[in-house]
């Protein structure tokens, strides 16, 4: 919903022709051996999504669209009096569950990964996955800051066999004074640079799918009255690791990462995109 930002920055061009973050993700994936796309979006911007990138896409892959409502996987029940977005990133999985058959990616729309992570994820899908066994793509938590102001971090535990342990959503995360920190009751508690952070880059097997539909039940079942509630992905891969029916094994990279959280932020990834243009890794026009 780009509140922080101020409108639609998934659809904002970044490149240096213009082009959405996503485009270089679709790209990316598709050099790394991905075949299908599908776009979890509101049914009410689809026409604008489809004129501002769908149409470019539609010529090089398989695009196609769930829409993520309020009354997504709701079963028939009533709107809750209040709410008025939707309910996490959970639930946009959720709402794309039926265009999934095989061994899957998630991304955000308005993050770049790198062409690297996007292989290291492909050959885990097409090597490694296994029913309860999935992936998830690091970064160092240094690498995934913003100058212009606090962001919301995955903060993984990684074991000594390179699987997840646990992964804790921090909030208010900045660097300040040459450390970085996150406010835990009202107390800034400091994580070292290298600390592995989610940046909500997935490697699912589909059977993950039917964890998410149950734990979906329970969240409405807990929360439903809650106009703010959220079903969070990270959250729901944690359920999973900690019952030890699923394990999660984390592919830590360099990056690079960046990504759109305000508006200043823009500046800084248009100079990135046009840097890694410059230097080859990309075409301008990126379709061209």
């Amino acid at each position: 919903m780009g509140s922080r930002y101020g409108g639609l920055k998934q659809a904002d061009g970044m490149g240096p022709a213009g082009e959405a973050i996503l485009e270089y993700s679709v790209r990316d994936a598709l050099a790394a051996g991905f075949g299908d796309v599908v776009m979890i979006i509101r049914k009410d911007i689809e026409d604008a999504f489809r004129n501002a990138i769908g149409e470019r896409l539609e010529a090089h892959a398989t695009i196609r669209y769930a829409h993520q409502e309020l009354s997504t996987g709701l079963g028939g029940r009533p709107l809750p009096e209040g709410r008025t977005k939707p309910w996490g990133t959970a639930h946009a999985l959720l709402a794309a569950a039926p265009h999934i058959e095989r061994p899957f990616a998630v991304v955000n729309a308005d993050d770049f990964y790198g062409a690297n992570a996007y292989r290291l994820l492909a050959e885990f899908l097409t090597t490694e996955v296994a029913p309860g066994r999935h992936a998830l793509v690091g970064y160092p938590i240094l690498a995934t800051l913003s100058p212009n102001g606090t962001v919301t971090r995955g903060v993984c535990a990684v074991g000594p066999t390179g699987d997840l342990v646990g992964i804790d959503e921090r909030m208010n995360v900045e660097q300040r004074d040459g450390r970085i920190v996150y406010l835990e009751g009202g107390e800034a508690v400091e994580l070292a640079a290298d600390t592995v952070a989610s940046m909500n880059f997935w490697g699912f097997h589909p059977s993950m799918l039917s964890h998410l539909a149950s734990a979906f039940e329970e969240f409405l079942a807990e929360r439903y009255d809650d106009p703010k509630s959220e079903m969070l992905l990270p959250t729901v891969v944690g359920d999973m690791v900690h019952a030890g029916t699923d394990s999660v094994k984390v592919l830590r990279t360099e990056g690079p990462w960046f990504g759109v959280t305000y508006p200043d932020d823009k500046p800084a990834v248009q100079a990135a995109l046009q840097a890694v243009t410059q230097s080859g890794q990309y075409p301008s026009p990126l379709w061209g």
